[in-house]
């Protein structure tokens, strides 16, 4: 008889898992406790405007035709790829703005014009970008991290010096740049990834390699196409879905889970894979002799930022916008460090611009645009209507400032959502949106384990466990999981 699995979730790790446990034979179901699949990824529409609600940046795009390449699909079957170009825009001050170009040669040629001989060190900086990319994605972060002798092979072994990691990006990037436009420019990416430059290990530099040598890409339609293209994918494969369907306990007898308790009701199966948040499933779903981890363990664990996000339709074009805005126009060293070392609301922070209608017409009537505007914040924070209202003035008075024009009065539609959205849809872990630091000691073997230790058909995946927050890390850590799972069961 085909053993039942269920998977808690359907965002991108869920779906990931919920498709390679299919096609290993395995009669799947995905619970989502909302009432629409994607998790983070999820999407909704209002005035004819249609916007993304989490994730904006598609980035390393093989890690997306591997996924669909597993199951002898491909991504062009599912949504429609446009590479972006410029990939974004960084705003200084007013006026003052660099487009980073997606031809290798064009990006060369501004270094060099921002700092003379930058392009030669450049190429050497990206160099060692790809050597970290090319190792850091096909071996290390589709390793499970279970045990330590994982890592202990020649190949890892020996790349792990020329993996900087004991060495900061920040070191690392100045080694070879001097302007601070650059600087900003290629320390841009870690910034949600839960530390000061100073603090994430330069391994991280082949974000860099992401960004620059493979570029920006969108989904025709939105990010959430990647969401119908993996649930699609997923219902082809005979994983069956429920949304509004919220999970109150994982049932344990004995060292196995038998089920869920649904709307009071016992759903029984032969396993389960949680997708949601980590820290809630085990600290809300599970009794406490069950739980890898105490209340004491997460309380100690270094988060990546939350967000303040604001969703607008414009009745009118804007200006001075590409498709990604990147806004630092105020002091980078002070919003990180009101972030990560003394956390609290940020006193005058870089923010984050994404004009999709830029690219895409079928996101916005017409003649008009949609704006999804991100403030990076400290998770944890106190979050209020009246917070959200004076940060919204803030970074309109600046957006509006940087590009010329009167923006406030053309907006027709208005939402805003943080840190107690984050816990209310996702049960996010003191409101995070980008799960956990991305630290040495919250690498591999040191985050939450994919394995319940004590319960041995349980497993997590998603952004609080290998191999880490963003889609592509999620979409592997599906994948991880559902490899494992199977041969757990196998036993």
């Amino acid at each position: 008889m085909t053993k039942q699995v269920a998977v808690i979730g359907s965002g991108i790790a869920g779906l990931s898992a919920a498709s390679h446990l299919a096609k290993n034979g395995y009669d799947v179901t995905v619970f989502e406790k909302n009432d629409q699949i994607g998790g983070r990824a999820r999407q909704f529409e209002e005035q004819g405007f249609v916007f993304d609600m989490g994730p904006s940046w598609y980035w390393m795009p093989e890690v997306f035709e591997n996924h669909f390449k597993a199951f002898g699909k491909k991504v062009a079957d599912y949504y429609t790829l446009k590479r972006l170009d410029p990939s974004y825009r960084v705003y200084f001050d007013e006026g003052d703005f660099i487009d980073v170009p997606a031809d290798l040669e064009k990006m060369k040629a501004l270094f060099e014009e921002i700092e003379p001989g930058s392009s030669i060190k450049l190429e050497k900086f990206l160099k060692e970008a790809a050597y970290k990319y090319n190792v850091g994605m096909n071996d290390l972060v589709r390793k499970p991290a279970l045990k330590l002798g994982e890592f202990v092979d020649m190949r890892i072994f020996t790349s792990m010096f020329k993996m900087d990691l004991f060495q900061s990006v920040s070191s690392h990037v100045r080694k070879y740049f001097k302007n601070s436009r650059l600087i900003q420019l290629l320390e841009f990416p870690v910034l949600f990834l839960g530390a000061a430059p100073a603090n994430i290990p330069a391994l991280y530099t082949l974000m860099n390699y992401a960004d620059i040598s493979l570029g920006t890409w969108y989904p025709m339609g939105g990010m959430h196409e990647i969401i119908k293209g993996m649930h699609a994918l997923a219902v082809e494969l005979g994983v069956k879905f429920e949304v509004g369907a919220d999970v109150e306990e994982i049932r344990v007898e004995g060292k196995l889970s038998t089920g869920l308790i649904i709307k009071g009701e016992l759903r029984k199966f032969d396993g389960i894979i949680g997708s949601g948040d980590y820290h809630s499933m085990e600290q809300d779903l599970l009794s406490i002799q069950h739980r890898n981890y105490t209340t004491k363990y997460w309380d100690k664990k270094k988060m990546a930022p939350s967000s303040l996000l604001f969703y607008l339709g414009v009745d009118a074009k804007i200006d001075g916008l590409q498709h990604h805005n990147l806004m630092f126009d105020a002091d980078f060293d002070l919003h990180s460090d009101e972030i990560y070392a003394q956390p609290k609301w940020p006193t005058n922070p870089l923010f984050y611009v994404c004009a999709p209608s830029k690219t895409d017409p079928s996101v916005a009537p017409e003649g008009k645009e949609n704006l999804f505007l991100l403030v990076p914040i400290a998770p944890g924070l106190h979050d209020s209507d009246s917070i959200r209202e004076r940060y919204f003035d803030l970074i309109m008075d600046r957006l509006e400032s940087l590009t010329g024009q009167e923006i406030r009065s053309k907006i027709i539609y208005k939402r805003s959502y943080a840190i107690s959205n984050f816990i209310a849809d996702y049960r996010a872990f003191r409101g995070n949106a980008y799960g956990l630091a991305n630290t040495l000691d919250q690498t591999a073997i040191f985050k939450p384990s994919i394995r319940n230790k004590k319960i041995k058909n349980l497993y997590y995946t998603g952004q609080l466990t290998v191999p880490g927050p963003g889609v592509p890390p999620s979409i592997i850590s599906g994948e991880i999981v559902a490899t494992e799972f199977t041969k757990q069961l196998a036993l």
